[in-house]
């Protein structure tokens, strides 16, 4: 099966300062993959150059068997419409209404007329749990309401991957437990690849299908896998520590 990520040798920093080095790694389709680690590892940092918004030094990388650092600025583009992304404080423009929200995107990126639009913003919104907020403002929402809302503007356009940036941040255990359990149900109606940005142990125990974690000082992946198996047989105490602790 072609993955739905395959990165090949991957170094990316600013500028001079190289954050990580030489780093591979592949993602299957339909697959719930957690990038974790301690702070400044280069968790963000990979999320970037992921997404399009920081260019490697060297590496490759496939999206569903198409390289992405080789297309033309048309293929680029082509492959940055089938991403959604969540970003860690959500992004949702304050000046304009949840169905403005949802919208913006498929009156830059579709020919949906305004009353299709409208249904496919019902539609996403129904999808996390939050029909009928169209009219209502960022302000009135809840953090909770908020990451429900921007996980529907990142369905707008029926991605084939989402990639999550701290979806749990801001958020108190049990919302955080509801959000886990709504990405899981959406990978598994919709059949989206999950990327997810995260420190959370009870999110990464709970949903991740397997992880990938880096560490600062060598500046690369230090373990792959089960995140449950990693926590009891890992021979590495860093991942040890970072696992199994309370």
């Amino acid at each position: 099966m072609t993955p739905a990520i395959e990165v090949e040798k991957l170094s990316c920093g600013y500028e001079e300062r190289l954050i990580l080095k030489n780093v591979s790694f592949s993602v299957r389709p339909q697959e719930l993959m957690f990038i974790i680690g301690g702070s400044g590892c280069g968790k963000s940092t990979l999320l970037h150059c992921l997404i399009g918004l920081l260019e490697p030094h060297v590496g490759k990388i496939f999206y569903f068997g198409k390289n992405f650092m080789q297309a033309s600025e048309e293929g680029r583009h082509a492959i940055l419409k089938t991403f959604g992304v969540l970003y860690q404080n959500n992004a949702l423009w304050s000046s304009m209404s949840v169905g403005e929200n949802l919208s913006l995107a498929l009156e830059q990126y579709t020919s949906l007329s305004r009353e299709d639009r409208e249904e496919v913003v019902a539609l996403k919104l129904a999808q996390v749990g939050l029909p009928g907020v169209e009219d209502l403002y960022p302000r009135e929402l809840s953090g909770g309401m908020k990451k429900r809302v921007a996980l529907a503007r990142a369905l707008a356009l029926d991605p084939k991957i989402v990639f999550f940036d701290e979806p749990s941040s801001g958020l108190d255990p049990l919302m955080s437990r509801e959000i886990d359990e709504l990405i899981r149900e959406v990978r598994d109606t919709l059949g989206t690849t999950m990327v997810i940005i995260s420190h959370q142990l009870s999110s990464i125990f709970g949903i991740a299908d397997r992880i990938i974690m880096l560490d600062r000082e060598t500046q690369g992946i230090i373990a792959k896998g089960d995140p449950r198996q990693l926590a009891r047989e890992s021979k590495d105490e860093r991942v040890l520590r970072f696992l199994n602790n309370p």
